[in-house]
């Protein structure tokens, strides 16, 4: 009897481990999925006077990208972003994250604008608020401008394809 309790919670630690050996690493649930875009009030990343706001990701479906010109993975989402935009008519609203507005406008002119327009958030503070805890990530905003999927990582063809297209031709944004 005295072994039986430290047997049972090395059979209870296994089976805690064998269930999180199936998990999905990348998979990081979001508080946000279902729920509007947080207020914010932050400037256009090409015109420091242009202020921002969650009211610009209401109307129709389209992808909020959170990226920064540091940001060695956002290099290679960036080309199928591009595509996306200009090939495929998908409407992508950047959020330029704890970057430099003099680096993020650099960057886009070296690599190509995807968007529609750049959110600069230097201090993070939207990004905190969505729940970035790292770059990049990408958000399916629904028309009514309520979250309905979070990427973390850059998104691929295969997710586009996978996840992200099916999603917003049911939200009736465009399609693949």
């Amino acid at each position: 009897m005295k072994h039986m309790v430290p047997l049972a919670i090395f059979g209870v630690l296994l089976v805690v481990l064998a269930v999180g050996l199936k998990l999905d690493p990348r998979y990081v649930p979001s508080p946000l999925i279902d729920k509007p875009v947080p207020g914010f009030q932050l400037s256009a990343l090409s015109e420091k006077n242009t202020q921002l706001d969650e009211s610009g990701l209401k109307g129709k479906p389209r992808l909020l990208n959170v990226w920064a010109s540091w940001c060695s993975a956002c290099r290679v989402e960036h080309p199928l972003l591009v595509s996306l935009a200009r090939e495929r008519g998908v409407e992508i609203i950047g959020l330029n994250y704890k970057d430099t507005r003099e680096a993020g406008l650099a960057w886009l002119s070296e690599h190509g604008d995807p968007y529609q327009q750049s959110i600069f958030d230097p201090d993070g503070s939207l990004g905190l608020d969505l729940g970035v805890y790292g770059v990049p990530e990408t958000f399916v905003v629904d028309a009514n401008g309520v979250i309905r999927h979070k990427q973390v990582g850059p998104l691929t063809e295969e997710i586009w394809r996978g996840e992200i297209a099916p999603l917003l031709a049911k939200l009736g944004g465009a399609s693949p």
